[in-house]
């Protein structure tokens, strides 16, 4: 195929972004089959903070953001040494420009603690090459509720619809300004790719444009 050639001749940096239940692990996973390319995750698992954050946003949201942050500043670096092109699942960008910024405003992050976060993410950042191609996956939330449900995690089945929401309308915020790198915005509820032939050639075909 015309695309396994082109990521073979020259490494690349491509990221998925989007909501929560927007599909990128599984997107991640079809284009790394598809292309022999390695995936790098998002580290829910290894997050200590996580459930307690779930149960309880206003005492653990900064000290769960920090892990994040740390963590997700050492697979960036991880990725960029990685000798061949490298996918990644949610981005750097995503934990401050999304999350930490809604629970800021939300009032689970204090103003003190979020501009000594902010100062770091701006810090960490600029150290970092961004992606070749940022696919950003937009979703409903009444998508991304049913979705949520179907996989079943359960700090994930108490998470309110509004929530989803304030997210949503974070992540339309910040791709307005968006300019690290070229942006292809995939509509997934209405693309399926897994089966439907057309959506699959054309997803290829759009992916391979903007590299």
């Amino acid at each position: 195929m015309g695309g396994v050639s082109i990521f073979v001749a020259q490494k690349k940096f491509i990221a998925i972004a989007g909501n929560i239940g927007a599909g990128k692990t599984e997107l991640t996973t079809f284009l790394c089959k598809k292309y022999g390319l390695r995936p790098f995750f998002e580290p829910n698992d290894q997050n200590p903070y996580l459930e307690d954050f779930y149960r309880d946003m206003r005492t653990w949201a900064f000290r769960s953001q920090v892990f994040f942050l740390t963590h997700k500043f050492k697979l960036h670096r991880e990725l960029e040494r990685e000798k061949g092109t490298a996918l990644q699942d949610r981005t750097i960008y995503e934990d401050a420009e999304i999350f930490a910024k809604n629970l800021h405003r939300r009032g689970y992050i204090d103003k003190r603690d979020f501009r000594t976060y902010w100062e770091l993410y701006q810090s960490v950042s600029a150290a970092l090459c961004p992606p070749d191609l940022m696919i950003y996956l937009q979703c409903p939330v009444r998508t991304l509720k049913r979705r949520i449900l179907l996989r079943g995690r359960p700090m994930e089945r108490e998470i309110p619809t509004s929530y989803l929401s304030r997210l949503n309308a974070l992540y339309e915020e910040w791709f307005e300004s968006y300019k690290l790198s070229p942006v292809l915005a995939l509509p997934t509820d209405k693309l399926d790719y897994l089966t439907d032939l057309v959506d699959r050639a054309d997803l290829f075909r759009q992916i391979e444009k903007h590299l």
